[in-house]
């Protein structure tokens, strides 16, 4: 069946991944780039027992929900996927993703999902993006048919499932500006100057990444990676950077001879300005380190966080365990409202970082631990720091190990707010804990905009 051409389907719902959904003779075809409302003409490209993926060749009838893409770079590029959709009609499905994951997974009838909360910015959201640097572009159709066009080197974003492909970005809204123009200056200094970009096959070449950080406060953090260190080329790259964007608060650079991109076991060397740049939510401080994770949407992060505290119904006299804590930010903000927060990460840079941040802050009532979540919250944890009262979790998409929710069931907390990047695994814990807890609540957030992601916070209380 596959490269057969399959006529006038008409596209029905949005799949958990992004693509959208019809039905042909009994078996469900995911589509890319199509809409619900659209009647197309597919060709099948890969055929599995029960369903199809196949690709639109003629879209004989447009949905309604449909509108014009924005990014030049729409259809080629692997990020935005979703911008031929409205935004109001993303947040609809996306809360219905949250919904069918806890009626399918979480076996629950009418899950108590609150509507979704939109993200203000559906552009320019993003605080930081990683870029790559290749000594040979990818051409798109139009440009491989342009016998003038040689490819040329790029700097831009991976090709999906492509390590060694790279588009060449000209334009990205994702991040505000100078994100642009310094990744084009970057681009533009390091050709003039005939510095060799990586060939991502063989690992040959000088320049490999580029890494731009922002935040609200008007911190703005650039990385230069290379492979090849030639120091006298790269001080001439960071001097330029430095005179043509006085607003860079954070210059660094990273040399990485490694076979992967990974530098968090390499010396970051700072070039100009601070070795950090720092966000302020709430009036809270977070110091943000070139190796440092943070959510990256600050406008909703901090909605995020305090939809979590809000959930958390603190009065002031509780114990609060905050799993998976990254960096404390969630510690943080909830620990005017309790007597003690316990933070646990499994990443040792990141609980280093929660220190300084609640050390900057003025917080003196949070302690953190670093190591394998199954291993440190114990009853020893229990009686060490005091049993919990409320429970905050945000784990990794994969979820919570069944130890984890395990030692959850046991610990006699009378709350628990769980804040999930995958309605799938969440719903699937939901369903481990629901053992001894009923779910009150659970409110859908939009961090990505023109993507199918979802965030979403759990309410559940002990059933007594």
């Amino acid at each position: 069946m596959k490269g057969k051409l399959l006529t006038d389907l008409e596209v029905t719902d949005m799949a958990e991944d992004g693509k959208a959904l019809a039905r042909h003779e009994g078996l469900v075809v995911f589509i890319s780039r199509a809409v619900p409302g659209d009647v197309v003409d597919v060709k099948v490209r890969r055929k599995h027992s029960s369903y199809l993926e196949a690709e639109v060749v003629t879209l004989k009838k447009p949905s309604p929900l449909r509108t014009e893409a924005f990014c030049v770079h729409f259809g080629t590029c692997g990020g935005c996927k979703w911008q031929y959709l409205r935004y109001e009609n993303q947040l609809e499905f996306k809360r219905k993703q949250v919904v069918d994951a806890l009626g399918r997974i979480g076996k629950i009838d009418e899950p108590p999902v609150a509507p979704i909360v939109g993200s203000e910015l559906t552009r320019h959201y993003r605080n930081k993006l990683d870029y790559t640097f290749a000594d040979r572009k990818w051409l798109t159709p139009e440009q491989y048919e342009d016998r003038e066009n040689t490819g040329g080197p790029a700097l831009g974003f991976h090709m999906t499932g492509r390590f060694d492909r790279i588009l060449d970005i000209d334009e990205c809204w994702l991040q505000p500006e100078p994100s642009n123009s310094i990744r084009l200056a970057v681009r533009s200094w390091c050709t003039e100057h005939n510095l060799p970009f990586m060939n991502l096959r063989v690992k040959g070449g000088m320049m490999r990444g580029l890494i731009i950080r922002n935040t609200l406060a008007g911190g703005l953090m650039v990385i230069v990676m290379v492979y090849e260190n030639n120091q006298e080329a790269l001080e001439g790259l960071l001097g330029h950077l430095s005179e043509a964007f006085p607003q860079i608060t954070s210059l660094l650079y990273v040399v990485n001879p490694k076979a992967n991109d990974t530098f968090h076991d390499l010396e970051v060397m700072t070039f100009k300005g601070d070795s950090y740049i720092t966000e302020e939510m709430d009036g809270l401080k977070f110091r943000i380190g070139p190796k440092s994770f943070f959510q990256t949407n600050s406008g909703q992060t901090r909605t995020l966080y305090r939809l979590t505290r809000e959930l958390a119904g603190l009065k002031g006299s509780e114990v609060v365990y905050d799993l998976y804590t990254g960096t404390g930010t969630i510690a943080q903000f909830v620990s005017s409202a309790a007597t003690k927060v316990v933070g646990i990460e499994y990443v040792k840079e990141a609980i280093d970082d929660a220190r300084i941040n609640a050390s900057l802050n003025g917080i003196d009532n949070c302690v953190f631990y670093a190591g394998d979540m199954k291993d440190l919250l114990t009853d020893e944890l229990f009686n060490r720091e005091g049993r919990p009262d409320v429970i905050i979790t945000d784990p990794p998409r994969a979820g919570m190990h069944a130890d984890v929710v395990e030692r959850i069931l046991h610990s006699g907390c009378q709350r628990i707010v769980y804040v999930s990047c995958n309605p799938a695994t969440q719903a699937r814990d939901i369903l481990m804990l629901s053992e001894r807890y009923s779910l009150k609540t659970v409110v859908p957030v939009d961090m990505f905009p023109h993507t199918a992601h979802v965030e979403s916070v759990a309410l559940l209380e002990r059933i007594e």
